[in-house]
């Protein structure tokens, strides 16, 4: 395995084509005031894979590929089964 870094998040948005915004959090106690503190951070990546809003993914650092893009879908970890149930739905009554 290579030494690039892979981060876990949620896509929030595919609106692109080939492209999705995953969206980072990270939980932590500040060390001196022993608070907790909750960061978020919105990446765009790359995605080959057909992500959808609400599936959970790993994302690896890659080259640029955009002016934004740095990061690339590398697996699905979780689908999201609110959004395929109103799809079957959707169909269901076409």
């Amino acid at each position: 395995m290579n030494q690039r870094r892979r981060l876990t998040g949620v896509v929030i948005s595919n609106k692109m084509e080939k492209s999705v915004v995953v969206e980072i959090s990270r939980t932590y106690r500040h060390r001196l005031y022993k608070k907790v503190v909750h960061i978020r951070k919105r990446l765009m990546a790359h995605d080959e894979l057909g992500c959808q809003p609400g599936d959970s993914v790993q994302i690896v650092e890659s080259q640029p590929i955009s002016k934004m893009k740095k990061w690339v879908v590398e697996a699905i970890l979780r689908r999201d089964e609110a959004t395929g149930d109103a799809i079957t739905e959707k169909e269901a009554g076409a």
